[in-house]
């Protein structure tokens, strides 16, 4: 096939402490990121320095001339683009030679190729005007023809930025939620009060997990971070801005299929990731001896998934916290424990079982806290093979679901740092319920397949399931679940795990006779 004809580009980059501040292409293409000719001459300049010969700042050239050469400077510069700067010269000569005006009150004259002073910020070009345009762009064409991909794309890009440290990140994030507010279909939906599509409603997750990033960063200025917080209260105070739930409608769809069930809900995904093996980097400058960026990421992990936090309001925000927290299981459960993570294992339960108000496994808890049973039977299954006791207390007392019952416990008042759940006796809308109970039931069994032959265990944790387990669907299934580990083939049937089967099996049959109608 016969090539497109070549064409010449003019090209012109500023540099400013080895950042691009500036980039001008003769092509015409608009985009958010560098011509292909911007990019060519960049790559040149840097692999061949030696080929792009540079010049002193022009105002240290011209101090250089003299009165004949300063002129014919200027005629030669003004005869070869004389239809170009003509008019800009002769205006330029009139005030100079007219003592009032205004070009003469300025002592000396601005030089573009002098760069900006040291104390001046410097930051990468961005073409702002379209950033804004394309995200437009992105936004009207409502999650088709790849929309989202690319909005996705760039929000890699800013992601980048804030890895490089590129004070642009921030500017970009700002121009893109600045095109997410103005959507004319938040205010259609709003005023419709029906809800917005999955597609949208995640690529709002990963703009607010952005500025999270962005607020958090520990390298900011405080006069920053102090604007940023101005910028956010002003969006939040929009009446268009979506609710975290992103639900303005009283549909409830059936969450069942929604979110992963049974024991292998997380593998009471991980067969499709690639098998990654995870080593101790050395953390420099930090406290304790011995600390790596492995073992800090863990740690700070566990101490994410312990903290007490109370269950927002909405559909999706609760669908949404399930499921960041089993992705984030997920990513742990593929890190293989060694000694040095047994130790932040064991010493993350203990803060946790100790801990006050801040810990959701403290001993007194707010009624409406999201339960732990998920993030207890990992720490179960990971402290077992190295702390029994400490695995049995974790995960005992993540049992509770104190929003199914009709009181909870008010808390010793004379220990300040324990919070009284002080709530009115209600029932909260909890759209997960179904799920956060199968995951109670889940921790329940697993510790039952772990105490086959610990009649103490046994007992304590039959103890617990008829305190805590409201469900007589669930109970049931743990009948079965005792029965069938009581019973395997390669062992002789366990007295106690049959009798707990039989116990719980008695219980339902009690409280699905309660249940039932009485005939008259």
């Amino acid at each position: 096939m016969q090539s497109e004809p070549e064409t010449v580009c003019n090209v012109a980059i500023s540099f400013d402490r080895c950042k691009i501040t500036s980039v001008t292409c003769s092509c015409g293409n608009k985009d958010i990121f560098y011509c292909a000719h911007v990019v060519a001459l960049s790559l040149y300049r840097i692999r061949k320095p030696d080929q792009v010969k540079l010049h002193l700042p022009i105002s240290e050239t011209l101090f250089q001339m003299n009165r004949d050469q300063l002129q014919k400077f200027v005629q030669y510069l003004i005869t070869v683009h004389h239809t170009e700067v003509l008019p800009t010269a002769q205006k330029l000569a009139d005030e100079i030679l007219s003592q009032n005006s205004e070009i003469n009150q300025v002592h000396g004259a601005p030089d573009p190729t002098a760069g900006a002073s040291i104390d001046d910020e410097n930051c990468w070009h961005l073409d702002e005007e379209q950033v804004q345009e394309q995200v437009k762009l992105f936004l009207s064409q409502g999650g088709y023809h790849g929309s989202g991909k690319q909005l996705n794309l760039l929000f890699a890009k800013v992601r980048e930025m804030l890895k490089m440290r590129d004070s642009n990140g921030a500017r970009m994030l700002t121009l893109i939620t600045e095109q997410f507010m103005a959507d004319p279909r938040l205010s259609l939906w709003r005023q419709q009060g029906t809800t917005m599509t999955d597609k949208y409603r995640q690529l709002w997750d990963e703009l607010g997990a952005l500025w999270m990033c962005i607020v958090l960063n520990p390298h900011c200025k405080l006069e920053q971070k102090s604007s940023w917080l101005k910028q956010l209260k002003k969006w939040n105070s929009v009446d268009v801005c979506p609710w975290e739930d992103g639900n303005h409608g009283n549909e409830l769809p059936n969450l069942t299929n929604a979110l992963p069930q049974g024991a292998n809900a997380n593998q009471e995904n991980l067969g499709q990731c690639k098998s990654l093996e995870y080593q101790h980097l050395p953390a420099h400058k930090f406290l304790e001896e011995g600390e790596s960026y492995l073992t800090l990421a863990v740690e700070v992990a566990l101490i994410g998934l312990g903290q007490q936090r109370i269950m927002p309001d909405g559909l999706y925000a609760q669908e949404k916290v399930c499921r960041n927290e089993e992705q984030l299981i997920s990513k742990l459960q593929e890190i293989e424990l060694d000694d040095t993570l047994v130790k932040i294992f064991r010493k993350q339960a203990v803060f946790l079982l100790e801990g006050g108000p801040y810990s959701g496994l403290g001993e007194v808890i707010h009624r409406e806290s999201v339960p732990m049973h998920t993030f207890a039977k990992y720490l179960f299954t990971s402290l077992l093979p190295h702390d029994a006791e400490l695995a049995y207390k974790t995960a005992l007392r993540a049992m509770r679901l104190l929003v199914l019952e009709s009181t909870a416990p008010s808390g010793d008042l004379s220990r300040p740092h324990h919070i009284a759940s002080v709530v009115p006796n209600r029932y909260p809308r909890w759209f997960t319920l179904s799920h956060i109970e199968s995951q109670q039931c889940e921790l329940a069994s697993t510790m039952l397949t772990a105490a086959k032959g610990d009649v103490r265990r046994l007992e304590t944790v039959l103890e617990s399931i008829q305190k805590n387990i409201h469900s007589s669907s669930h109970i049931f299934k743990l009948a079965q679940d005792a029965f069938k580990i009581a019973t395997l083939m390669d062992s002789l049937p366990d007295i106690t795990l049959l009798k707990v089967s039989l116990e719980l099996g008695l219980q339902t049959m009690l409280t699905t006779a309660l249940s039932l109608p009485s005939k008259s």
